[in-house]
């Protein structure tokens, strides 16, 4: 099984350290994407319009500016980088040795600047979502779209528990009958649901470390996956068809 994350918004910066080594990232068949990525986002990042352009406001100039030094700041592993609600339900740094290096091996983050890492792969905090256009690479998730299709030859015969936002989830196109993509919605009292946006990333996270901490993750059935997360939650499965991803719903209660 393969765990698919987007990256959060916000990052946290190393202090200190050695900056990104872009040869010792996992899956160096991308080393010449994400340095082109990456370059163009350092120039781009020093334009007058840099912000227009990075589509961010005022309050987040210092972190634009940061990715003026994206080859030079300090680097940490992404489990650190990445926080907010999703990460944070994660928690890696709560997991034991052995956890956490189950987590390192069956999650990978897709990443507007670096294409898809591991969690233990070490890499600076940046500023850039998947919705940019960036002058000579273009539609960010188009370029990533062909740039990762090859890891799906490497993970063949992996479920794929897709926990990705929609922008990130076409970056890299999993095969439908390897997929199961993760819905979260709300049940009211009067018996009616809604999905639920925000807090979605908390329970994808919760359902992320739930399948690692547990042992789950050399699961590769969508029903048996469904079968052990009912164990936690309220769930429904729609099961993956050759031209259709499957959907494992969480039903959370008000």
């Amino acid at each position: 099984m393969k765990i698919l994350l987007p990256p959060s918004e916000g990052k946290c910066a190393a202090l200190a350290g050695e900056p990104v080594d872009v040869d010792a990232l996992s899956f160096p068949f991308l080393i010449p994407a994400r340095e082109s990525v990456a370059e163009v986002l350092r120039q781009v990042s020093g334009e007058v319009d840099a912000l227009t352009m990075l589509k961010v406001g005022a309050s987040l100039s210092a972190e634009v500016e940061r990715n003026t030094r994206v080859f030079e700041e300090p680097a940490h592993e992404a489990w650190r980088v990445y926080t907010g609600v999703l990460f944070e339900a994660l928690n890696v740094a709560s997991m034991s040795d052995a956890e956490r290096q189950v987590a390192f091996e069956s999650v990978l983050v897709v990443s507007a600047l670096w294409g898809a890492v591991h969690l233990d792969d070490v890499i600076p905090a940046y500023r850039l979502s998947m919705g940019v256009k960036l002058p000579q690479v273009g539609d960010l998730a188009k370029f990533w779209r062909s740039e990762l299709a090859p890891l799906n030859g490497g993970f063949a015969g992996e479920l794929m528990v897709d926990c990705r936002s929609a922008a990130y989830s076409k970056a890299w196109v999993t095969p439908s009958a390897r997929t199961v993509q993760v819905r979260v919605e709300r049940l009211f009292d009067d018996g009616s649901r809604k999905v639920v946006s925000h807090m979605a990333k908390h329970y994808r996270g919760e359902l992320a470390r739930y399948l690692v901490v547990n042992g789950l993750v050399e699961l590769a059935d969508a029903r048996e996956l469904a079968e052990a997360v009912g164990e936690q939650w309220q769930v429904e499965l729609v099961e993956p068809a050759e031209k259709k991803p499957g959907v494992l719903t969480l039903v959370i209660p008000e």
